[in-house]
């Protein structure tokens, strides 16, 4: 099995490269983890995972300047259904728009937009501090996710962003945060999956979780 992590140039990839080739070595079949701009990679490669930080409109360009790589990734995930997942802006980037200075469209791959945090009231009536950085809470939706197998409801897992996926259709929700909203922290479909935190920083929670991707088979 090989997984393909995708470089757009859009941050550093050392961190999930790294969380991914330590659970790989976990795994019962021990797959190979590249980090690649290559769109042909992604036809080898039988997972593919996209990252992202920054802002939705520049990690949109970012992909789009790749050659090829937004067809790739259109024929290998939703056409040949192969298993995909999402990191924080790459989460993001599955939604039908992201509204961040002005409105920019996404994959439109979930129906709905990514919109600003309303982190209103937090603590003693006082507005939180935007972006929500840090550890926070996982709230499972009734109906678990085989990714999040094994995650209690309520671990701690890390968080940084300003805006947040909110989908069209709720079942498309498997877990949500409490910061002064409730805010979607991961969402799924079929064969794709998408975190806002970022389980590559997320200790325990998130290597299990990345395992988890590894075994999955939608």
């Amino acid at each position: 099995m090989s997984v393909a992590i995708i470089d757009y140039g859009s941050g550093n990839l050392r961190s999930a490269a790294k969380a991914f080739a330590w659970a790989a070595v976990r795994a019962e079949h021990t797959p190979e983890v590249r980090v690649t701009a290559d769109p042909d990679d992604l036809a080898s490669a039988d997972r593919i995972v996209l990252p992202g930080v920054g802002a939705f409109a520049d990690c949109m360009s970012g992909l789009e300047a790749v050659s090829g790589l937004r067809e790739a990734l259109q024929e290998q995930v939703i056409r040949r259904g192969k298993p995909f997942l999402g990191i924080c802006v790459g989460m993001q980037l599955m939604a039908r728009s992201g509204h961040e200075h002005g409105v920019t469209d996404g994959l439109s791959w979930l129906p709905g937009g990514v919109v600003e945090i309303s982190p209103w009231p937090g603590e003693n009536g006082k507005r939180l501090k935007v972006p929500h950085m840090g550890w926070n809470q996982l709230v499972m939706s009734s109906h678990r996710h085989p990714v999040l197998e094994g995650l209690d409801d309520g671990c701690h897992v890390y968080f940084v962003h300003s805006f947040h996926m909110r989908p069209d259709a709720p079942d498309h929700i498997v877990a949500t945060t409490d910061y002064g909203e409730s805010v979607t922290a991961a969402v799924a479909r079929d064969n794709i999956f998408g975190t806002q935190f970022h389980p590559e920083k997320s200790q325990a929670a998130g290597l299990r979780l990345i395992s988890n991707f590894l075994a999955w088979r939608p």
